[in-house]
């Protein structure tokens, strides 16, 4: 079944429906000075409707209630909407019970012969099955995720502690699966939602009927991998929303990681919390002058005035198309425990939907510059993207016509790196429905002019066509920066995203597999996805890389999902082992959240050497509300280095500095290559370097590569686990003591891989 049918269509006729004059965009009638962003932020949200914000379904439900009661539309539409559409919108806009009562009802309707046999019956009833099935397993969560909420909650594979205590949902949504494969019992979507039903119940595998059962550790790695805890409850971070991003740094400069996240609508505050330094978060979004800044389906940060105090870019109106005319926003670190909204004044203001944005110095003058990708879904759209330089003023200026960066696509993320190690910054554009971008920067020529030139297709990286979150990383340690693109969902096609069904069952190849571009140093790329075993469907949304046991090599973890109720799919966290391939460590490690999960930020959390995960989670629906985690690293045995850089002619952020460490790993000299940045396209991570050494005993030579002034600084013999502070240009190296926290727990087993 379509995704497009089963969703986005059927919420356009809901659109048909209401009574509403006109189609109108949120900006008209918007005042047009003094602009205050809380205030239009404000009118936004009190005017939006479901014309323009299909999500909005309590208005399409009544006034298609009272289509039933007139019946005044044609037979076929009263039909669909009495079906399929009411309890469709019942249930997205969180109204399960009421929505299961309709379809049991429904289910219950005498119809006559000849209703029965009409063809467009036999799809509703199909349709109405499926449906009624999922309001069921909904319900189950509704009842035990949320409102008894744990650790464990949601966790895939399920633990004995997070099974349903109140049954009556799954026992239903078993009872409709098994009702619905007897009529398909190839339906692969169903016999992996039946699977997770009966887990919820604490009965698989042992009464899953042989013909529909799935080994759900297909694809776990055989070694040992320690577990993961959500300590998000404890520590206070668990705000509950739908769909956002996560960012997490130092905001107020006192050596403890703070915490922002983000929720797509505009009548949902961003949240804003800072490490007490005692195990837990304090919410300081109201003190910090950020009440009344809501919206935000991405959020990422840098020091974009160089003043020592991360900024905060909030991205708003992705995946809206037109109904995403919402203005971003850059907030201003005051440096006082406050923020102040500076878009307009910054020359950031602008009404495009817009999903990502990537901060780079691309013409090295130490002043951090950002580019803005929006979504031109359509082709009448008018929502090209922009490439912003930085003036060192305080304001930016859209410069992508004069360096030959012009994109009108649908776009879906962006990352900054220097593929080609010519100390320029070059720039990858993830596209939707169209061919990847990848604009190489040529520097600044005899005329001191810089220009850009789009190579995708000679570099070898214009897949998937169907792109969604991305980044740079150098995943084999070979000093040239490799890239990760992920593939999503086409929904003009047949397809579901519960296709992993059928990939479980070995039935089905991937056909959304990522594409791992492995640098080939001469400025192409070759996908070796397949032999580094990433062949899955993974329709990632969020994404973001990491260290997650201080080997020193990079992994992955996907944030999974889509708008359907029926994408109940575990993240997937893949275990890099030495550059060679990738293990799934997701059910062991405990990464394998089943609920919608988008913006992922890597950060030591507790100052203890090793990164923890912080992720937003929630979907599209009003229904499907879920809290953030916090997944605490258990620890392991391995030695790890932290490293503060601050820019003094290149940008005070650092974002860009390339690293090298060299050290001895149990009688192997080994290199490691890092680049400064906030990592993947949807989630941003601490900008300190976080970097697992192994076995090092010392870390023999350090040698970080400024990319505005040039200079290359070189350290020798340094000291292993630790924190240090390394300033631009300067030949002391400073150690930066900072207090271990405790999350939630007085104290954590540390993990040895030699006792399992």
């Amino acid at each position: 079944m379509r995704v497009i049918t089963y969703i986005i269509a059927p919420l356009m006729v809901l659109g048909s429906c209401s009574s509403l004059e006109s189609d109108v965009k949120l900006v008209d009638g918007l005042p047009e000075t003094p602009f205050d962003m809380k205030s239009t932020l404000k009118l936004m949200a009190d005017t939006i409707n479901f014309r323009n914000h299909f999500y909005l379904l309590d208005e399409a439900i009544e006034n298609m209630k009272q289509k039933l009661i007139q019946r005044e539309l044609k037979p076929n539409l009263l039909m669909r909407i009495k079906y399929n559409l009411l309890p469709m919108a019942l249930l997205f806009a969180g109204h399960t019970n009421e929505a299961i009562t309709m379809q049991e009802e429904l289910k219950a309707d005498q119809l006559d012969q000849e209703t029965l046999e009409l063809p467009e019956w036999q799809k509703l009833q199909t349709e109405l099955n499926s449906l009624l099935a999922i309001s069921y397993l909904r319900l189950g969560e509704e009842e035990n995720c949320l409102k008894h909420h744990g650790a464990a909650s949601c966790i895939f594979p399920l633990q004995s502690s997070a099974y349903h205590q109140k049954t009556g949902g799954s026992v239903n949504a078993v009872e409709a699966y098994l009702e619905i494969l007897k009529q398909n019992p190839n339906d692969y979507q169903s016999i992996w939602l039946l699977n997770l039903a009966y887990m919820t119940l604490g009965r698989y595998p042992e009464d899953v009927p042989e013909e529909y059962f799935l080994n759900v550790h297909k694809f776990d790695a055989e070694e040992a991998f320690p577990r993961f805890l959500d300590v998000s409850m404890e520590t206070g971070v668990n705000a509950m929303g739908l769909v956002g991003g996560a960012c997490v740094d130092d905001f107020n400069n006192d050596g403890k990681m703070d915490v922002i996240t983000s929720f797509f609508r505009l009548n949902n505050n961003i949240k804003y919390y800072i490490g007490s330094g005692k195990g837990a978060f304090l919410d300081r979004t109201i003190d910090a002058g950020l009440k009344g800044i809501t919206g935000g389906i991405n959020i990422n940060q840098a020091d974009y005035n160089n003043d020592g105090h991360l900024d905060l870019f909030i991205m708003r109106g992705g995946w809206l198309a037109s109904g995403g005319t919402q203005p971003n926003s850059l907030l201003r670190n005051n440096g006082d425990g406050t923020f102040t909204d500076v878009t307009e004044g910054a020359g950031l203001l602008n009404y495009y939907p817009t999903l990502s944005a990537s901060w780079g110095d691309f013409n090295n003058d130490g002043w951090i510059d950002l580019f803005v990708g929006n979504e031109s879904t359509t082709v009448g759209d008018s929502f090209h993207s922009q490439l912003y330089q930085n003036n060192g003023d305080g304001t930016f200026e859209d410069v992508s016509k004069l360096v030959m960066v012009q994109v009108k696509m649908d776009v879906k993320g962006s990352s900054w790196g220097d593929y080609n190690n010519d100390g320029w910054l070059d720039l990858f554009i993830s596209c939707y429905g169209g061919s990847n971008l990848l604009f190489k920067n040529n520097g600044v020529n005899s005329l001191e002019q810089l220009t850009f030139e789009e190579v995708a297709d000679e570099a070898g990286v214009s897949l998937p066509e169907f792109s969604f979150p991305t980044f740079f990383f150098d995943y084999n340690n070979d000093g040239y920066l490799d890239l990760y693109v992920s593939a999503y969902p086409d929904v003009r096609e047949s397809f579901n995203f519960l296709e992993v069904g059928s990939e479980y069952a070995g039935t089905k190849r991937a056909r959304c597999r990522p594409y791992l571009y492995r640098n080939n140093k001469d400025g192409t790329f070759t996908d070796v996805a397949v032999q580094m075993n990433l062949n899955r469907n993974i329709y990632a949304m969020g994404l973001n890389f990491g260290d997650i046991d201080n080997d020193g090599y990079l992994d992955i973890y996907s944030g999974t999902g889509g708008p359907d109720l029926r994408s109940l799919l575990p993240n997937l966290m893949f275990r890099n082992n030495e550059g060679k391939s990738f293990s799934d460590v997701t059910s062991a490690g405990g990464f394998g959240h089943l609920q919608k999960s988008h913006g992922i930020a890597f950060a030591d959390m507790d100052n203890d050497g090793d990164q923890d995960i912080y992720m937003s989670v929630g979907g599209f629906f009003s229904t499907d509300v879920y809290p953030n985690v916090l997944f605490q690293n258990p620890g392991n045995s391995h030695n790890w280095i932290s490293l503060d850089l601050v820019g003094t002619k290149s940008n005070r952020s650092a974002i860009g500095a390339k690293l090298k460490l060299t050290f001895d790993d149990g009688g192997e000299e080994r290199e490691i290559h890092r680049v400064v940045s906030t990592g993947g396209s949807f989630g941003s991570s601490s900008l300190q370097v976080e970097i697992g050494l192994r076995n090092a005993t010392v870390l023999k030579a350090l040698e970080i590569y400024w990319p505005a002034s040039g200079i290359t600084q070189t350290f020798s013999d340094i000291e292993i686990n630790g924190i240090y502070k390394i300033v631009e240009d300067h030949s002391a190296i400073i150690s930066w003591e900072k207090e271990i926290i405790y999350l939630g727990v007085k104290e954590k087993k540390i993990y040895d891989a030699s006792e399992h």
